[in-house]
């Protein structure tokens, strides 16, 4: 298991690609596999420091990921109201293509083979066959 508490400060988004970077010595995932877990998941956490976490430094988000039968789950959770993921935006939609904001949580659904929340919208867990 691999884990990675970090206080919801957005300057502290840069130790997420060491974290994975440390993990994949050990799991040795392949360059695209690779990267698209270091942007799920630093989109996840930053989603969590933001909207979740509120950037209350004294709330943290914390990553965890476990390696099982070639296949890797991260969870990452915060500490915040949570959400209801069933009421995001449809980034694909003419009136929200151009928006700043809105497109994390549909990479994480293309990117990764499978996305769930728990019932208080406060961890997303994220599997992905290595």
């Amino acid at each position: 298991m691999y884990q990675l508490s970090l206080p919801s400060n957005p300057q502290n988004i840069h130790q997420v690609e060491d974290f994975l970077l440390s993990m994949n010595e050990d799991l040795h995932c392949n360059e695209e596999k690779f990267y698209a877990l270091m942007l799920v998941v630093t989109e996840a956490v930053n989603n969590g420091i933001v909207h979740g976490n509120k950037r209350d430094a004294s709330k943290n988000v914390t990553v965890t990921c476990t390696a099982e039968n070639g296949i890797l789950t991260v969870k990452v959770q915060d500490e915040g109201e949570g959400f209801d993921p069933s009421i995001l935006r449809d980034p694909l939609q003419p009136n929200n293509i151009l928006r700043d904001n809105g497109r994390g949580v549909f990479l994480m659904r293309q990117m990764m083979d499978s996305v769930s929340y728990n019932d208080k919208g406060t961890e997303v867990t994220m599997t992905m066959k290595i």
